[in-house]
């Protein structure tokens, strides 16, 4: 399927990877954006934009504090936030006639999840030092270590597919549930499948966020899990 019918930045280029990074960016300078705006006149008693980055804050924050703890839900929520923030906007950018989502691209949502991957890692050994770090993955006794090790490293492997084919398989489908809506029925705004279609953006977003906390939590927090 022809691209350039579909999309504004394929009239520019066809080609696929172009039209994906260009999405990308866009999203990018958006969120850049609306982050600017809302912090451009701090107030005590927030208003507009600032009102509604401060609820979604702190809604991150309160529940991610339930599930990893306030300590990690605060350190770890710049990371946390930006991701989630990608994903919703690159997720529901793809819903507006004319744009596609970059996490329809499997080469977008890898790269998210080998980020996430590596860091989770990173601040595992950081936090635990890299000996007591590797140690975790060999089990509670150490006679179970020759089955544990390669246990757990498949384990922590399959999260990059996992956490990539996951998005990456949403939101390409949602995108073809679209486009055939919109085939269906190209003068009427169907209402009901761009509401599906937002939460599912937002599920998205939410998942992989949490996910993310789950991660890094397991990472730095090793020696107690054992």
């Amino acid at each position: 399927m022809d691209d350039r019918v579909f999309t504004f930045a394929g009239l520019i280029n066809s080609d696929h990877d172009f039209i994906i990074g260009f999405h990308t960016v866009l999203v990018a300078i958006i969120i850049l954006i609306l982050a600017r705006y809302a912090t451009y006149k701090m107030q005590i008693v927030p208003k507009g934009i600032q009102n509604v980055f401060e609820f979604i804050i702190s809604g991150i924050i309160s529940f991610s504090k339930d599930i990893v703890g306030e300590e990690v839900a605060r350190k770890y929520f710049p990371l946390a936030a930006t991701i989630a923030f990608l994903v919703f906007f690159g997720n529901a950018i793809g819903i507006i006639p004319g744009f596609e989502s970059p996490t329809s691209s499997w080469s977008f949502t890898l790269v998210l999840a080998l980020v996430v991957f590596f860091y989770y890692h990173f601040e595992g050994i950081r936090a635990q030092g890299i000996v007591k770090y590797i140690k975790h993955f060999m089990g509670p006794v150490w006679w179970l270590a020759p089955l544990m090790f390669p246990v757990e490293i498949i384990s922590h492997l399959s999260r990059i597919i996992s956490l990539s084919f996951r998005l990456f398989g949403n939101i390409k489908g949602d995108d073809m549930f679209l486009l055939v809506m919109l085939m269906l029925a190209p003068w009427v705004v169907p209402v009901a499948p761009f509401a599906i279609l937002t939460f599912m953006a937002l599920l998205q977003a939410f998942v992989f966020m949490i996910l993310t906390y789950v991660y890094i939590h397991g990472a730095v927090s090793a020696d107690e899990e054992h």
